[in-house]
Order: C-alpha cells, then structure tokens, then sequence
C-alpha cells in the first residue's frame, strides 16, 4: 500500500539572532492510509513540529514532504493554503472554534469555503455531530459548550469536510479522564467504521493505549 503521507530526512532548525535550535534532526517516516497512529515524546521532542510541518502549517529548513504522491514542503503560501482546504483535516487542543457561530455552522465552515450548498454541507456536519454525539448541542455555540463538547464539534469539522487525514496536536491535553476517553472512543469508532486517517502529536497514555503505532520521538529523532 502506499503511503498517505511521507516526510523524508526532514529537519527543522528555528533561528533566534544567532543562535539556531534544532527541532526535528533527519526524521524520515510514512503514514498509510487507515492508520489511527500517534507521534509520542517529551515536551521539545519534536513531536508538534513535526505534526505542524506534515500538514504545510510551516517549512522546513531540509528534506521533503509528500501527501498522496505529491511534495507538498515547495509550494507557496496560496497553493498550501488550497491543499488544506481540500486534503487536511486539523483538530488543535485550543479547539479553534469561531465564537459567532454555532456547533452546526462552525462543523460546517470548511465546506462553507469550499462553497457546498448550504443544504448539502449542513446535512454533512450535522451526520459528524450525529457520529459524536453531539447532534442534539448543534444550536449552541462555543460559551454554551464544555470545554469536551468544544474538542467533538472541531473534530466533526475535521471530519465532515471528509479529508484524506486529520492531524490532532494534543487533542485531549485540556479534557478531564472521562471527557478524553470518550472522545478518544469516538475518533477510534470513526476510524474503524468509515476508515478516517488520523495521526496525533501526544503524550497523554489514554491515547496511546489506544492507537496501532506509536512513533516516538527524541531530541528531533525516532527513537523507535
């Protein structure tokens, strides 16, 4: 099978003034299409930079990255901008919610900016709520929600947009034990039933437990 996304002996370094800090050292790593994984490490392992530079959020300073066949690391700002639209699906652990809008029309948004038709991406976004339970919260909007309910309408939005993976930094890090399981079994359903390609920047053990592979990361290297 070949991979859904692939990144080759990439590096990030960061430049302050003078000083430079490296963050990823030569990572080379393949994601296929199905897979529920999860990137792994300490805090400044690499984990997010790697995630962030895997969805075109930020260059690299070396090395390529491919998603479904094409490099993706040499486009310019308007082209990635056009690639996540279409192909990434991004759930961040500050939610990203916009406040003026509700559960439904924030879960619908990036099919609104695909320009859908109202009727067709709102019967999209209402089915992801449905897969979250979350369906019944769809009038309220994000100050009516709990901080979990927030998390499940970014996810439904991840997912009704249908894209070819969804990254999630740190997704459950502001849940309480109860809260991130259920979302934690939520994201696992939807992977095993409709086959949703998710990978997570992580170091919360529920998740872990619950992936099929865990990359770890090391002072910007796979460790195993």
């Amino acid at each position: 099978m070949k991979p859904l996304l692939q990144v080759e002996d990439l590096t990030k370094v960061y430049k302050v003034g003078s000083i430079e800090t490296p963050a990823l050292r030569g990572v080379s790593l393949e994601i296929h299409p199905g897979e529920f994984a999860a990137l792994a490490g300490p805090s400044g392992s690499g984990k997010s930079t790697l995630l962030h530079l895997m969805g075109g959020l930020d260059k690299p300073s070396s090395g390529q990255v491919w998603l479904g066949g094409g490099r993706i690391d040499n486009l310019n700002k308007a082209q990635l901008a056009d690639l996540r639209l279409w192909n990434l699906g991004f759930v961040f652990q500050a939610y990203n919610l916009i406040p003026v809008l509700n559960a439904l029309e924030n879960a619908a948004f990036v099919l609104e900016l695909r320009g859908v038709s109202r009727a067709e991406r709102e019967g999209k976004a209402l089915q992801a709520l449905e897969a979250l339970g979350m369906r019944e919260f769809a009038a309220r909007r994000p100050n009516q929600l709990s901080g979990g309910q927030q998390q499940r309408v970014a996810v439904a939005r991840a997912l009704a947009a249908q894209p070819k993976i969804i990254l999630a930094d740190e997704p459950t890090a502001n849940l309480d034990s109860r809260t991130g399981l259920a979302l934690i079994d939520h994201m696992r359903q939807l992977n095993r039933e409709q086959g949703a390609t998710f990978l997570f920047s992580t170091h919360d053990p529920r998740l872990l437990e619950r992936v099929d592979r865990i990359v770890r990361l090391e002072d910007g290297q796979i460790a195993a």
